[in-house]
């Protein structure tokens, strides 16, 4: 699938995850929502009543949520385009229950796209392929079969192979090289003007950290917690496996070098 078919689309879905997601009292959400309950800012057209003013309403964590398109995959493909409104209370729950599960697909389709434009994974050619084509097979069966089906399974194996992409890339790098920090707990560490290049930041929790003016060049981020993290003036060029939620989520300025293919995000100053 090409990253554009990979970007949500709300106009083309039945506002699942406005839906199907809990939500919780917090910093990220203003209110309590349980699975299976609409929003209350959920209009009747399936669209959200204060979309342009979410992060000023307490609903920041709606501004970083990304779908990888797997809403409207859901809403079109798996369920003909038959709303969540119209169906049984059955095959509403079966929806939201579908929902995790195609966005992870989605996701390991993204990371996966990324992954075959890499001149340095160039060796893994073969298997990137293979692995995208096997996800993507997935995203096709019915709706009883993508709620039965074992996702922490296929993804543990597109995860290894992203892995290995992901120390080619990293390989020979100096600076970060050899710096592992793999789920590290970051949470408001004092990064500013960091060499980690190269570094190896898979699933770290950067939560408030201060990576302002740090050097993230061919870094992997893969799942990496960049929650109100300081980017300001920090370098991300070729860092590989960055989603666009992520930067959604942290802190940046015009001085920022995002990786190619995402944007600086509107609230950065």
């Amino acid at each position: 699938m090409h990253r554009s078919e990979l970007a949500s689309d709300c106009s083309n879905c039945f506002a699942l995850c406005c839906v199907g997601l809990a939500f919780t009292a917090s910093r990220d959400f203003a209110v309590d929502k349980a699975a299976g309950t609409p929003c209350p800012n959920l209009a009747a057209d399936d669209r959200c009543s204060i979309h342009t003013g979410l992060r000023g309403r307490g609903f920041q964590g709606c501004t970083v949520y990304d779908c990888f398109g797997a809403g409207q995959k859901l809403s079109q493909e798996t369920f003909g385009g038959v709303s969540w409104r119209g169906a049984s209370p059955q095959r509403a729950r079966q929806m939201f229950a579908a929902l995790p599960v195609m966005r992870q697909l989605h996701e390991m389709l993204w990371y996966l796209a990324e992954a075959e434009t890499l001149a340095s994974a160039s060796a893994l050619k073969n298997e990137i392929g293979w692995s995208a084509d096997e996800t993507e097979r997935l995203t096709h069966l019915s709706a009883e079969k993508l709620v039965a089906l074992d996702v922490a399974a296929h993804r543990a194996g597109v995860s290894e192979l992203l892995y290995e992409v992901s120390a080619l890339v990293r390989a020979g790098v100096g600076g970060g090289r050899g710096k592992d920090r793999r789920g590290a707990d970051l949470i408001g560490a004092r990064l500013r003007g960091a060499d980690l290049r190269g570094a190896d930041l898979r699933g770290a929790y950067l939560i408030g950290a201060d990576l302002s003016g740090a050097d993230l060049r061919k870094a992997d981020l893969i799942g990496a917690d960049l929650r109100d993290a300081n980017l300001a003036a920090a370098d991300l060029t070729g860092a590989v496996f960055v989603t666009q939620s992520q930067l959604n989520a942290a802190m940046g300025d015009q001085g920022t070098k995002v990786p190619d293919g995402l944007v600086r995000p509107a609230h950065w100053s």
